[in-house]
């Protein structure tokens, strides 16, 4: 593999454009295009031979099976293999694969999660090729098959996926952004398209380690554990030299995605002992949500050939940073420009500050689904602490676009300041220039120049629905602008109007100071802003009136497809919990318990010991045992009560009223017994403690 160019590595496993126009003929491969740019109906006969160009490539690769790769609800991937081979009338076996079996392929749509939009006795579901993202092959023990990117309905047209909505939401901003910039005088621009590029934040552990802790194999992040002597308090692991084991990992992490077509670009040592981060170039929202699960996918499998574990959990270890996962969203068209790219001139480009002031109302207006695309029980522990955003959603600008959209709103002439170097003091140093803003970490939607980067995602879910979300949501403001400029008699002072209309009536969204301080906490309350701070809390915002009109009317959630995913939501949530409190039962009753009561019969068989042979100064045995003692009293009170409630939790029917007893009952008992099981870990021998420490895992890998 050393010598191997990146050129001829790069897309290897991808039957991408290149290939289709190699191997298609020219009047196919233009059909088909028609049907990925301007979104024209698929002609069948086109899929035939799309399917069997497909077909031969495949086989060529050593293919022998095919899928319909999709994403339900849950937010992972889904697949279920069918081999090429197809019976002869006289008995033999030819390899096919026809346009049909490409289009259209067949799932139990009962089996996943639907929030009762299928039931057992109603099972058909229905994948349908995403031929705007390329297919490509997967290789693993069991050989090589040939992945075809699909959307998944129900048998009666609900979407039961994340991939639908998403491509339904890029027609929307694509006819909204198209919208406004014909309005402008924009005739040339045929197409604009949300792109995106998502930053994959990620743990590492060793692999031997992990299969002895229950909780990361159950719960994906620790449950139990005291603080290490050390943590991250030095900054010392942040862009730090590469472990050796860990950078030949990395090194086949990038061949392996490489030859996916996923363009991973940056690695480095995260903030936290054993974190880590990834991230690709940007690429069209929804080949940039293939390939982020292409990318955890291919992190968790890897790990286990290097003896290591991945943690995508967003708080695997308390004490230290979690994981995120920053999405970079921005617009651009078809022409070549960057709709959020302010250009030499910011105030004289009316595309930047239209479509930004669309996106300052967006965020205003929908603060709370921004919010709920966060929202999981997860990234509860990880929001807020100094390390994540916090739960109140607002925008960084910067302080020049922020004076800019300042000056436009008060009428004052706009005065640009002059180009801004740098000054280092070293003479053999280049100067550079200054950048319009600085970047600030503790937002949780910041402008970072020429895009959007949404700080608060969690590191293991599925960036769609955020996508989704955040594709809707600018689209609507940009439709109500293009019914405005479109009926206009002056469109440059319509524009004009709008611009400062919207910085005035949204301006409480943007905050450039610390987020993390107490002060801003009060101030976004004086401002209105909601504070949701767990999930629980956000989640009844998916079915509020205003938010069902915004998917209804843009035609990307029917309101019984909104309920279904505010059910699944909340299932996701309490049954998330459940799993970690009864695994926590377990490892306490099997476990912590059984180590801690030897431990403690050893001390106190030790005390009598020395008191037969005559020594009676056994202050510091006692104390130990006597702590030992009361705390074991306490872990079992403690485990006793998580028991009950967990028992009580059982008779509630209603899926809300579930998740919050979950939030204020068992979350609470959960951390009581945390915290009594971490005292016992301290006061015992580190051989005698059942499980790998925090010091192990972090720092041993």
């Amino acid at each position: 593999m050393n010598d191997l160019k990146l050129s001829d590595l790069f897309g290897v496993n991808v039957f991408d454009d290149n290939l289709m126009r190699e191997r298609l003929p020219k009047a196919i491969y233009k059909k088909l295009h028609n049907t990925i740019d301007k979104g024209l109906p698929l002609d069948p006969a086109v899929a035939d031979v799309v399917a069997n160009a497909m077909k031969d490539w495949a086989i060529e690769k050593g293919a022998t099976h095919f899928t319909h790769w999709f994403q339900p609800m849950n937010g992972k991937t889904a697949e279920k293999y069918d081999s090429f081979l197809s019976p002869t009338s006289d008995g033999r076996m030819i390899m096919e694969f026809s346009g049909k079996e490409l289009i259209k392929g067949e799932a139990d749509g009962s089996s996943f999660p639907s929030g009762g939009l299928r039931q057992t006795f109603e099972a058909r579901g229905y994948t349908v090729w995403d031929c705007t993202s390329p297919a490509f092959l997967k290789e693993d023990a069991s050989g090589v098959a040939l992945c075809i990117p699909t959307a998944f309905y129900s048998h009666t047209g609900e979407a039961l996926d994340k991939k639908s909505p998403l491509l339904h939401s890029m027609e929307c901003i694509q006819s909204a952004g198209i919208r406004v910039l014909r309005a402008i005088g924009d005739e040339a621009t045929t197409k604009v398209t949300a792109t995106v590029g998502a930053e994959q934040e990620y743990f590492l552990v060793d692999k031997r380690q992990y299969q002895q802790r229950k909780d990361l194999i159950f719960a994906g992040r620790t449950l139990f554990g005291a603080m290490p002597p050390k943590g991250q308090e030095m900054e010392d692991h942040y862009y730090g030299s590469i472990k050796e084991k860990i950078a030949k990992y990395m090194r086949d992490i990038d061949v392996e995605l490489w030859k996916l077509g996923v363009p991973s670009k940056t690695k480095h040592n995260e903030v936290a002992p054993a974190q880590h981060e990834l991230a690709p170039i940007f690429t069209t929202a929804n080949v940039a949500c293939d390939q982020n699960q292409l990318i955890m996918e291919t992190l968790q499998k890897v790990a286990n050939r290097h003896e290591l574990a991945c943690l995508l959990h967003e708080k695997p270890f308390a004490y230290v940073n979690g994981s995120g996962k920053h999405v970079n969203w921005s617009l651009v068209t078809d022409t070549g420009k960057n709709l959020f790219s302010p250009g030499k001139h910011p105030h004289e480009n009316k595309e930047f500050l239209l479509f930004t002031s669309a996106v300052i109302k967006a965020v205003d207006v929908h603060a709370d689904l921004l919010r709920l695309c966060a929202a999981t029980a997860g990234n509860d522990h990880r929001l807020g602490g100094n390390e994540a955003p916090p739960a109140i959603i607002s925008i960084f600008l910067g302080d020049e676009i922020t004076h800019l959209f300042e000056q436009i709103s008060q009428g004052e002439e706009v005065i640009e300041k002059g180009k801004q170097m740098m000054e280092m003091g070293v003479a053999t140093l280049p100067q550079l220039r200054k950048e319009a803003s600085d970047r600030n970490r503790t937002s949780p939607f910041a402008f970072t120049g020429n895009k959007f980067e949404f700080r608060m995602f969690p590191s293991s879910e599925s960036i769609a629905e955020a996508n989704t979300f955040l594709n809707v949501m600018v689209a609507d403001v940009l439709n109500e602008f293009a019914n405005r400029l479109e009926t206009a008699e002056d469109t440059q002072k319509e524009m004009e109007a709008i611009v400062k209309e919207t910085y005035l009536n949204h301006k409480r969204i943007i905050f450039n100071g610390n987020g993390y301080s107490n002060e801003w906490v009060e101030e976004a309350a004086r401002r209105g802003l909601s504070n949701y701070k767990t999930t629980v809390d956000v989640l009844p915002c998916f079915i509020k009136e205003d938010s069902i009109a915004l998917f209804e009317r843009n035609q990307i959630f029917h309101r019984s497809e909104l309920f279904a995913r505010y059910e699944i939501l909340l299932e996701e949530y309490y049954k998330t919990l459940n799993i970690e409190a009864r695994t926590m039962l377990d490892m306490v009753q099997k476990q912590i318990m059984p180590a801690t009561l030897q431990y403690t019969t050893q001390i106190a068989e030790h005390i009598i010991a020395l008191n037969k042979v005559g020594v009676f100064e056994v202050n510091a045995q006692t104390e130990l045992l006597q702590s030992l003692t009361t705390a074991i009293n306490t872990l079992k009170q403690c485990t006793d009560q998580l028991h009950q409630e967990l028992e009580q939790s059982t008779h509630i029917e209603e899926a809300y009223d579930k998740a919050v007893f979950f939030k204020e009952h068992i979350l609470v008992d959960m951390e009581a017994l945390r915290q009594v099981a971490d005292e016992l870990e301290l006061l015992i021998d580190e051989k005698a403690w059942p499980i790998p420490t925090y010091g192990e895992l972090l720092f041993r890998a």
